[in-house]
């Protein structure tokens, strides 16, 4: 409609300048341009038609930040809706999380779920604001009476303005007619009718046209100010919604840092073992021989082994393990210990974590060394 109300203006804009080209040149007394000889009411069109076109384009800029919110409410409902299932997530592990090196865990799950539904909260809280302070008064706006009553005193007067120039054409007509037939009673009381109601149409417009441009002017105030008085209560509804959030993310990553802490800095549990610790590496090997050490260690030949289960070693004379790992075992002690040499480190570890293997893979040898 907006297109073909401009094609329109176009095409009697057109018109006009070769009614006027006309008059002109038959050299008429009023002609198009008489109408707006007056320099007043020649500026207050063009303030008119700027006026136009200003609060049109802050129309259409009203409406893309009323589409671009309520999609953006759309788009944050959904999100609502998932750190919602988080939290109940969350929730329900904390509840019912039995592990028995604690609950730790636990504890993190639970306190994750609170700080996200508050997060959630704070969310919909903005959501709600964005709804009810930036898009609906920019809504009604849009909509409201203000700007159509003023947009339909433009277009009232020009029409009222068309019709002027299309009578100052039809008075210029009737005065050439008159001349060329010297004084007929007839013509006269009609050009004079037409030049009566040319004043009619020149004054009302003149009036009308005061009207468009108070009006116009009101409604373009109106706009600016309400549209940046919603864009600053969308720029402090945000605000306030990541300060909040930012506040509890602070608080729960400081309860979950406290915890780590806690855990990382306890002593690690004691577990008793019945084994006794391993024969000194320097002694075994021939550093220094005791009694007691050589009494203990049981040589034997040298056979390949699989490592059963993962062994840590606790000092720097023992050797760590995976399970699945290749070993050459060089000795085997009295105790339950076995010192051996596996991916280029020897040590002692517990013979009890290892099976003799008769044949192993040439690769799996490969990796001993």
């Amino acid at each position: 409609m907006e297109a073909i109300r401009k094609q329109a203006s176009k095409l009697r804009e057109q018109v006009a300048r070769q009614q006027q080209a006309v008059m002109k040149q038959f050299g008429g007394g009023y002609g198009a341009d008489g109408v707006f000889a007056d320099e007043a009411e020649a500026q207050q069109h063009s303030k008119l038609e700027k006026l136009y076109i200003s609060t049109r384009a802050a129309k259409h800029f009203q409406r893309d930040i009323v589409r671009g919110v309520e999609g953006y409410i759309v788009t944050g409902s959904k999100q609502v809706e998932i750190g919602n299932k988080l939290c109940e997530d969350g929730k329900k592990y904390g509840a019912e999380n039995t592990c028995t090196s604690g609950s730790t865990l636990s504890k993190a799950a639970l306190s994750f779920a609170r700080a996200r539904s508050m997060m959630e909260k704070e969310r919909g809280n903005l959501l709600k604001a964005l709804g009810t302070q930036v898009a609906e008064p920019l809504r009604a706006m849009v909509m409201g009476a203000p700007l159509e009553d003023a947009r339909h005193l433009a277009q009232r007067y020009d029409r009222m303005r068309q019709e002027a120039e299309a009578q100052a054409i039809e008075v210029s007509k009737r005065q050439m007619k008159l001349r060329e037939a010297s004084g007929n009673g007839d013509m006269i009381s009609r050009l004079e009718a037409a030049e009566t109601k040319l004043q009619e149409l020149k004054s009302n417009m003149g009036v009308l046209g005061k009207e468009a441009v108070a009006a116009m002017t009101a409604v373009e105030a109106q706009q600016q100010r309400l549209t940046l008085q919603r864009l600053i209560a969308l720029v402090e509804s945000e605000r306030n919604y990541h300060q909040k959030v930012l506040q509890i993310l602070d608080q729960l990553e400081r309860e979950m840092v406290s915890e780590r802490q806690r855990i990382e800095g306890a002593p690690p549990p004691v577990v008793e073992s019945s084994m006794p610790p391993p024969p000194a590496y320097e002694e075994v090997n021939g550093i220094f021989m005791r009694n007691t050490v050589a009494e203990l260690v049981e040589t034997v030949e040298y056979f390949l082994a699989e490592a059963v289960q993962s062994y840590r070693a606790e000092t720097d004379t023992e050797l760590n393990l995976a399970a699945g790992d290749y070993i050459v075992v060089r000795k085997v002690s009295n105790n339950g210990w076995a010192e051996g040499e596996c991916r280029g480190k020897a040590g002692w570890f517990p013979y009890d974590y290892i099976e003799k293997r008769e044949r192993v893979l040439a690769s799996k040898v490969a990796q001993v060394f």
